[in-house]
């Protein structure tokens, strides 16, 4: 899941940056509105983290600029802003949630893994599951039944979490070799030409070869849940 971080605090971004990179999350980080205005439209992010009190466009103008060029990204405000009329223009103006300063990381991975869930499905679960595979965003293990309904769990590294995550959230879709790097690495990052082919080698030693489907030259998927 890839995260953008826009908070011009550099203590506050660096920090937010290291907890979600420990949780197998991608993050980019900006510290400016005008840097931010089209980064929701030139790549795919999953969730926003944004501060209010930016330099050049503020959280709330950029907010409204991103609605209004229907950007439909989830949003979380982070602010130090706590009284009721700023969390009720916050989220009148289409943030999903909002958060105040000082948070607990703990409980911003907890709302990131709610607006994302209720994105990507209606269907309020904790676990990414196509009923074969079933992946745990607290233990950062995938569950795999076997033909006679026998589970396993697997530890996963941070990039095969990743990768499988992505997977996972569109059963049944092929994902290409560009999507899911866009997935798993933040810009700036150097990629291998051969590392998604690596993690997912790995991935199939631990879930099965069968449960991870290779579409020739055009990507990977999982299958639907019959």
């Amino acid at each position: 899941m890839r995260i953008l971080v826009v908070e011009d605090d550099a203590l506050i971004s660096n920090a937010i940056e290291a907890g979600l990179k420990s949780k197998a999350y991608a993050v980019d980080c900006l510290n400016d509105g005008n840097q931010a205005l089209y980064a929701p439209e030139d790549i795919a992010y999953d969730c926003i983290l944004l501060d209010l009190g930016l330099p050049g466009i503020d959280g709330v103008q950029l907010l409204k600029k991103w609605r209004a060029n229907n950007v439909r990204t989830p949003v979380i405000i982070i602010t130090a802003r706590d009284g009721i009329d700023d969390r009720v223009q916050g989220l009148d103006i289409g943030a999903d949630d909002y958060v105040v300063k000082p948070f607990d990381l703990t409980e911003l991975l907890a709302r990131i893994r709610a607006v994302t869930r209720r994105t990507a499905s209606s269907n309020d679960v904790v676990t990414l599951s196509n009923g074969v595979l079933s992946l745990d965003p607290i233990s950062h293990e995938v569950l795999v039944k076997d033909e006679n309904g026998s589970v396993t769990n697997q530890p996963l590294t941070s990039r095969e979490y990743a990768l499988l995550e992505a997977l996972l959230r569109r059963p049944g879709a092929v994902l290409s070799r560009e999507t899911l790097e866009d997935k798993i690495y933040a810009f700036g990052q150097e990629v291998e030409s051969n590392a998604i082919e690596f993690i997912i080698h790995n991935l199939r030693k631990k879930v099965g070869s069968q449960n991870i489907k290779n579409v020739r030259g055009v990507g990977w998927k999982v299958v639907k849940e019959s």
